[in-house]
């Protein structure tokens, strides 16, 4: 079975209340959740178990009312190996948004650390209330690590993703990284970890895509050059680090900035977009999990949605713009709420 049919399997299992994998028997499933929660107890004793500062509040100045960006999901999302707010990815994203946007930006960050994806119906409740532009989801990894059901995790994203679409926010999720170069998960689990992590961001991209959202993949930004250089990871071996952040930060800020129609055409010119191309959305979604800021979103060819083979999607993959620094993030920020 190939890449693509393993995701829209996957992805069609959500939507009728699907199963697992199949990829191992019992025994060693068991022997993966073992070693999955001894790395997690390895990562609690090596790392700071607070949470950064949240950085909610505004960023950046100028005319008219701010744009609202919520930030959902896990400790990836939360910022969790860092200590200032300035470092954590929403914080980052906030700041490069409103100058691209040329307004201010209310960022509210709703992540939990150690959050899955049935998590997030609590999270979107939340953001709800907000009412936001544009909302950030990154979720998946914690999904991998206790072994949840692919498809039922699949199923709360996307129902995620259509709560929020609905009220006309616009949703950009950062698909399951690959957790087949995290140091504390051994062997076997970091190869089936590798292959599960990569199945679900696939899975994922369908399913958002379906309910009108973007996928950016995560995958091989926290996958190959994080397994080259240990400086893109924390302490704890397992969380990025403030250079990690900034680098998956830097892959989410044009899809972000695309959704609302701020991301400057110039900057997709020449070499800025290293590729544009459109494929059925299973072969898309299988392409983008390996490939690092890859984004996935819905498209037509001849004014159709969809063709023989499914709905048809377009993969984008753009070079990564300069981010603010930490600094240039806390001066962009007007008032914060702590």
């Amino acid at each position: 079975m190939t890449r693509a049919n393993r995701a829209r399997r996957l992805a069609t299992g959500a939507a009728y209340g699907g199963g697992g994998l199949g990829l191992a028997g019992a025994g060693l499933v068991t022997l993966l959740r073992q070693e999955a929660r001894a790395a997690r107890r390895r990562v609690v004793a090596r790392t700071a178990k607070a949470d950064p500062p949240t950085g909610n509040g505004v960023y950046g100045r100028g005319r008219g009312k701010p744009l609202v960006f919520t930030v959902l999901g896990d400790s990836s999302a939360v910022g969790l190996g860092v200590h200032r707010a300035a470092e954590t990815p929403g914080v980052l994203i906030a700041a490069a948004l409103a100058e691209l946007a040329e307004r201010p930006v209310r960022l509210v960050r709703v992540a939990v650390s150690g959050a899955v994806s049935r998590d997030l119906a609590a999270q979107v409740e939340q953001a709800l209330a907000e009412k936001p532009d544009v909302a950030l989801i990154m979720i998946g990894a914690n999904d991998v690590t206790s072994r949840a059901k692919p498809a039922v995790s699949v199923r709360h994203l996307a129902e995620a993703v259509r709560a929020l679409a609905a009220t006309g926010c616009q949703v950009v999720v950062a698909t399951c990284p690959d957790l087949g170069t995290i140091r504390p998960i051994r062997q076997p689990l970091r190869l089936f970890a590798r292959r599960w992590s990569r199945q679900l961001a696939a899975a994922q991209t369908i399913a958002v895509v379906a309910e009108g959202g973007r996928t950016v993949s995560l995958g091989s930004v926290l996958g190959p050059s994080f397994a080259s250089d240990r400086t893109l990871f924390s302490i704890d071996e397992f969380h990025p680090s403030a250079a990690g952040y900034a680098a998956a930060a830097s892959v989410l800020l044009p899809s972000i900035a695309d959704s609302l129609g701020v991301w400057p055409a110039a900057a997709d010119r020449g070499l800025g977009l290293r590729r544009d191309t459109v494929r059925p959305i299973a072969q898309a979604a299988a392409r983008a999990a390996g490939r690092p800021g890859t984004e996935v979103q819905p498209t037509e060819v001849h004014g159709e949605g969809a063709g023989p083979r499914g709905p048809w999607a377009r993969l984008r993959r753009r070079r990564p713009p300069e981010m603010p620094t930490s600094v240039q993030a806390d001066e962009a920020r007007e008032t914060v709420d702590r």
